[in-house]
């Protein structure tokens, strides 16, 4: 009710005296239900009954009639007189007696504005003037209301008159507004705690998919928009919105009931919330059970503990329920009390008069001689004492139906509130141990200021107010679980509103009526959880959805994750994962198999060169080494071993300067050897084919082996020196492949790989020229050369290199390994076609001088001489002297030409001429004859 509405209402119901209606009567009636008088009278609010007649047709401003009684809010009501006695009884206040005045609301806010009023007119106290600062009605607190749509219209009223309002039901969060509501306290959370208890509590048995339906008020519009913000930072999504009017009368809105039952069967969602009253309630669940339609309900605190509720006809068909209570606390006095009601001694109270009428009453005879006001419909006897329809008057009976009825510790935040007033009380009062100073006659804004300010315990519970006059206690969870035809409220756990969060008592085990065991419904939208490693992918609403994995590099580490995480620096994970790990550095480790296997090779081939260079400096006389030229096999070996040691380079963990000295090595060293086989190639191309004896000259000229070893291998320098400059090796910074957890830990051969392919273009062009200088002296007999072993030699070292390069190029991680196989490979093929024959040669190779066959064979030749030839002069060429040339006539007169057979046996004649110690007369000349000859 807005503001300046109630001001002019309050305005022309309250003239400064307001004659006729001080407490006395109205038609002769009390105009409030009950009241005890005292030094300090306190204001009760409560709806003891629920609903007024005839209110939509209502035009005149007559009295209300009430309906409906209500034994949940009038055994709080019961619970503030209780704890008003207490007070008095347990002298808190010395000398000073709390009174107290109740009024029903009959849950609607204008019957509340009428209470507040009579209580205000109470001795003639109200009357209207420009500043209430000095304001002193009777009525310094009043206690109330039961539902927050009364409390705010009462709230903006009292506002005026800063007398506190302290309620310990109403929970809105619009009243925390103390701009709008700066009287208002309350001794329960507000809304705000208790949306995100409930969806707390969804979250907690995973329920993502629910319905909720809420009342046309302050109070459910509230909260329902708190929920969905919670709901919403929860990941729990709302299917359908009902709601239900405010003023509800079943025969009235059956309409609404039967739309709203028809949203809730026809939905998927199998949980659903429930912010409506009592009566609300009920009408939905007598649809539910009329249709056997079984759901989880979710209660708000106005109905969580309803004992008409869990009594209704059928209650066990309509499935789960829970819901959130305020903090109940029971007390054996208040028991004892309730047992005993009777009129307050000194006052009155039509409230307990009326409740044993109803109780103890056989018949509504009562109707005939008092208005329905005193009286209620007859339909409200069902709970009436058939024993006590022979005991006379019903006011003097007793018993503890209520007791055992209802929860009477849900009273408990009631208590506490009397007991916040009188704590506040003793402060405005200046109470001590023996008495009270202050005078009784105060504003109400000073108790409202100590109101704020206090705090106490009072059966193990905290009480004290925030900025926002609100209390921190929290609520219980309870469940309705089955007590035969009816239910019966079990507390399974706490939801803390200082911590904000929920506990569930793991030790009960919870019997869901859903599944007829321990296992908890499945209420989502999405059957499917998404398990770690996986992200929903949202279809519609963020609760329906289908579970893709995370790809790599991205991960998650709980369930029903909307994002994937990425994975922190140096971790990585693959699809679907639900951690990253460090990515596993890959390397050739000393410790694996294949450098193991090839550092045996590496190792072996440095053993059988050495072996080798022993081997060539014992045997350096005998024939086979003489024609192997041992200077130059040493310059081989010395290469070979370099092109082995940059193989060791290629293992462990690379870092740059392994990178560039592998490369370095190897191209130095096998550039060294394969320049010695072109010289050996070269050597024989000169001694054995025929040229002319100009261009002979030419080429003998150029045959500088010691001179062409250096500038070949010079040469490779260079281009080694140029690529480190220009487009060094340096460490792979490749990216992994996103589909490996392995991070290859290698060197790149530069940006462009141009210096890389220039190196190993060179040495393969060398490979090439000595292989094609080699193939041209085929033909000429192995005593006198080494082209087949050249020839061989190269052919491997290309095959292998020419294999190398796709590989090289198409398996990116294992570059490392290929190229050391191929260094190791290419080395063995030159020892095992230039060393090891020759090796062999000199150890288990004849021992014969066979140059004096070779003479005599020469001898037998000169019959057939013909004119002498001069000789074409060759290049000095260390040729040793024992030659075996029995074994070979036939090659040196069949397989060649006449001018091949007598170049050759000239080139033969100069070299041993030139070479040998012992030179026999007339040699050359026999040579000579020979040639003629042929």
């Amino acid at each position: 009710m807005p503001v300046l509405w109630t001001l002019l209402v309050v305005g022309a119901w309250l003239p400064a005296l307001v004659p006729g209606c001080a407490v006395m009567d109205c038609g002769g009636r009390y105009v409030c239900g009950a009241r005890v008088d005292g030094d300090v009278m306190v204001g009760l609010m409560l709806p003891c009954h629920g609903s007024i007649d005839n209110l939509a047709t209502r035009t005149r401003p007559e009295m209300y009639q009430c309906s409906d009684f209500d034994l949940v809010p009038f055994l709080r009501s019961l619970a503030e007189i209780h704890a008003i006695e207490e007070v008095n009884a347990a002298g808190v206040l010395p000398g000073i007696r709390l009174g107290y005045m109740m009024c029903d609301t009959c849950s609607h806010p204008s019957k509340a504005l009428k209470n507040v009023e009579l209580m205000l007119a109470y001795n003639h106290s109200q009357y209207t003037q420009c500043d209430y600062t000095d304001y002193r009605p009777a009525v310094k607190a009043i206690l109330g209301a039961r539902y927050s749509e009364t409390s705010i219209s009462v709230a903006r009223l009292l506002s005026v008159y800063m007398i506190p309002l302290l309620s310990s039901t109403s929970s809105s969060p619009a009243l925390s507004d103390k701009l709008r509501y700066p009287v208002f306290l309350r001794t329960v959370p507000s809304d705000v705690h208790q949306t995100k208890a409930l969806t707390q509590l969804m979250a907690h048995f995973s329920w993502n998919w629910v319905g909720v339906v809420y009342r046309d008020d302050n109070y459910g519009k509230a909260a329902l928009q708190s929920f969905l913000q919670d709901a919403r930072r929860a990941n729990v999504c709302v299917a359908y919105q009902e709601v239900l009017p405010f003023q509800f009368e079943p025969q009235n809105n059956a309409a609404e009931v039967q739309q709203v039952a028809r949203q809730i069967r026809s939905s998927t969602a199998q949980v659903v919330l429930l912010i409506l009253k009592p009566n609300q309630v009920e009408a939905i669940f007598k649809e539910m059970i009329r249709t056997n339609t079984k759901k989880i309900w979710i209660a708000c605190d106005s109905w969580a503990v309803n004992g008409q509720l869990a009594q209704m006809e059928g209650i066990n068909k309509v499935g789960d329920i829970l819901g959130f209570m305020f903090i109940a606390s029971k007390s054996e006095s208040f028991d004892n009390y309730l047992r005993n009601l009777s009129a307050p001694l000194g006052g009155y109270n039509q409230f307990i008069e009326e409740y044993k009428n109803l109780r103890f009453n056989c018949s509504p005879e009562c109707f005939q001689n008092n208005p329905p006001s005193y009286c209620p419909s007859p339909d409200l006897l069902k709970m009436k004492s058939p024993k006590a329809c022979e005991s006379g008057d019903p006011q003097t009976q007793n018993d503890d139906y209520i007791v055992r009825t209802l929860d009477t510790g849900e009273a408990f935040l009631e208590r506490g509130a009397i007991w916040a007033v009188a704590h506040a009380l003793k402060k405005v009062l200046q109470c001590n141990s023996s008495s009270c100073t202050g005078r009784t006659d105060f504003p109400p804004w000073k108790l409202l200021e100590e109101l704020k300010r206090i705090r106490f315990e009072y059966e193990d519970q905290k009480f004290f107010f925030d900025e926002n006059g609100d209390s921190l206690n929290g609520y219980d969870l309870v469940m309705w679980s089955e007590d035969d035809h009816r239910r019966k409220f079990s507390k399974i756990g706490r939801y803390s509103a200082l911590d904000e969060l929920i506990k569930i008592d793991q030790t009960q085990n919870l019997v869901w009526l859903s599944t007829r065991n321990s296992t908890v419904p499945i209420c989502r939208c999405s059957k499917r959880r998404c398990p770690p490693g996986y992200v929903k992918k949202i279809l519609n609403v963020s609760c329906c959805y289908s579970c893709v994995p995370c790809e790599e590099g991205s991960f998650t580490d709980g369930w029903d994750h909307e994002n994937c995480k990425i994975c922190p620096n140096e971790t990585w994970c693959l699809k679907g994962k639900d951690r990253c790990v460090p990515r596993n550095e890959s390397y050739l480790r000393w410790t694996n198999a294949h450098p193991i296997a090839i550092m045996a090779a590496t190792g072996f081939g440095f053993l059988l060169l050495l072996v080798a260079m022993i081997l060539f400096w014992i045997y350096r006389n005998c024939s086979a080494m003489k024609r192997a030229e041992v200077s130059i096999s040493t310059v081989m070996i010395a290469g070979l071993s370099v092109s082995f040691a940059s193989v060791i380079c290629f293992m462990g963990k690379p870092n740059i300067h392994l990178c560039r000295a592998r490369q370095v090595m190897y191209a130095l060293g096998f550039t060294t050897c394969v320049s010695c086989i072109l010289v050996k190639a070269y050597r024989t191309f000169l001694a054995f084919l025929p040229f002319g004896r100009v261009l002979h000259r030419r080429l003998n000229q150029l045959y500088q082996p010691a001179a062409i070893i250096i500038v070949l291998t010079v040469l490779q320098g260079v281009i080694c020196c140029l690529w480190l400059i220009f487009d060094s090796p340096d460490i792979d910074s490749t990216a992994p492949s996103p589909l490996n957890l392995k991070k290859v830990i290698q060197c790149h051969e530069g940006t462009t790989y141009i210096g890389f392919g220039i190196m190993l273009s060179y040495i393969a062009l060398l490979a090439l020229v000595g292989f094609v200088l080699a193939f041209k002296g085929r033909k000429v007999p192995h005593q006198f050369s080494e082209t087949g072993y050249i020839i061989f030699s190269m052919l491997m070292y290309l095959f292998v290199w020419v294999c190398f390069i796709p590989v090289y190029i198409t398996n990116k991680e294992e570059r490392t390994v290929v190229q050391a196989s191929a260094i190791v490979v290419s080395n063995y093929g030159i020892i095992f076609c230039h060393f090891l024959p020759k090796c062999y040669e000199a150890i288990w190779g004849p021992d014969t001088d066979t140059m004096e066959r070779f003479y005599n064979r020469m001898r037998a030749m000169a019959h057939c001489t013909s004119p002498i030839v001069n000789p074409v002069p060759v290049p000095h060429i260390d040729v040793p002297s024992e030659v075996t040339m029995a074994e070979n006539t036939n090659t040196l007169t069949g397989n060649l030409s006449p001018a091949q057979t007598g170049g050759s046996l000239r080139h033969v004649n100069q070299r041993y001429h030139n070479s040998l110690r012992y030179r026999p007369p007339n040699i050359q000349g026999q040579l000579r004859l020979r040639s003629k000859s042929f």
